[in-house]
């Protein structure tokens, strides 16, 4: 099998820290590796496997001899430097939301739709976070008994706004508990003991963009029909890692709590925890640093006809971006279409 020459752009950053030891936790194999960030940070000193690694200025001419780029620079980094890396022969694995909805780029949930990556023109999208634990739970269901609407409420950890939100979170609650005042620059709301009803702006029907990426991203990653109907609300809360979905689904067909537990018990990525008897259910706390996708809360939706409700978390630094864009390096790999 031949082995990839590997890039990570955006090394330096809390999501590009999470690939290398992902990496190095997979054992991930390579013929060569190098780590690229802004100039900004350029000349930093990373470990990876034991070795020091100095870190590159991310310019076009990086990618010349490069196969596979795991990248998590931002939007607008990826919207310069991706044909870049395509033009010189590299596959382009993007953390950002650049190209997610673009037609001909395949948005992947490794152990989700693993064949869509065959249909890569260069670049492969990594989902939305929030997205992205969400269907390895949806996905086997959804074979079961197909999906015909959906309500999600995220409650979303700090970690998904960067490294200052984290900053702000823990300052802010310094702040609150020494009874000081404080100005709080990454969120439009104080985040400390309080839960804010908006990730990123406003669209023009009232939901932000994070709810529209969980409702596009849905239909795109399962091939859902483009009308079925998906509602989300996302909420920031005071969680340094970790975000946690409330979510309603009906089927086409009859689906019992009891048959969802058995198909999600043998479902790829995911543990079950659910027994609320004895207060057995996941939280956000429980995920961080860990890899599956924890699901409980397991029940009839009352509401609806042929409908569950479930409560699921995951570490949003690991299962929704930088595990996932390993696993999908490791499945580029495995299918040899690099």
């Amino acid at each position: 099998m031949r082995k990839p020459k590997i890039a990570v752009l955006g090394a330096t950053g809390v999501v590009g820290r999470h690939i290398l030891e992902i990496l190095e936790e997979n054992n991930v194999v390579y013929e060569d590796i190098k780590f690229l960030a802004s100039k900004k940070s350029a000349g930093k000193v990373l470990q990876f496997k034991g070795k020091n690694y100095k870190v590159e200025e991310a310019v076009p001419d990086s990618f010349e001899g490069v196969n596979i780029v795991l990248a998590s620079a931002g939007g607008s980094t990826s919207l310069v430097l991706a044909p870049e890396a395509v033009k010189r022969g590299a596959v382009y694995i993007d953390n950002s939301s650049a190209f997610r909805m673009e037609k001909d780029v395949p948005l992947v949930i490794a152990g989700v739709n693993d064949e869509d990556i065959r249909t890569h023109k260069g670049i492969i999208a990594n989902p939305n976070c929030s997205t992205s634990q969400l269907m390895l739970v949806l996905k086997p269901l959804h074979d079961y008994a197909e999906i015909k609407r959906m309500v999600v409420s995220t409650y979303q950890s700090v970690s998904g706004a960067g490294l200052a939100a984290i900053n702000e979170l823990r300052d802010n609650t310094i702040a609150v508990n020494n009874k000081q005042a404080f100005k709080n620059t990454v969120f439009k709301k104080p985040i400390a003991y309080n839960c804010i009803p908006q990730i990123d702006v406003f669209c023009e029907n009232g939901y932000t963009k994070e709810e529209m990426k969980v409702t596009n991203e849905t239909r795109k990653i399962l091939h859902l029909k483009p009308d079925t109907p998906i509602s989300c609300t996302a909420v920031r809360v005071p969680v340094f890692v970790g975000h946690s979905e409330a979510v309603s689904v009906e089927f086409e067909r009859n689906i019992t709590p009891e048959k969802a537990r058995e198909i999600l018990n043998n479902a790829w990525g995911v543990k079950v925890i659910d027994n609320p008897a004895d207060y057995e259910f996941p939280t956000a706390v429980m995920a961080a640093g860990t890899n599956p996708v924890y699901v409980g809360r397991i029940r009839k939706d009352i509401a609806f006809d042929n409908a569950i409700c479930f409560w699921c978390v995951a570490d949003n630094l690991r299962i929704g971006a930088a595990l996932n864009t390993v696993r999908i390096a490791e499945k580029v790999v495995e299918m040899q279409v690099f």
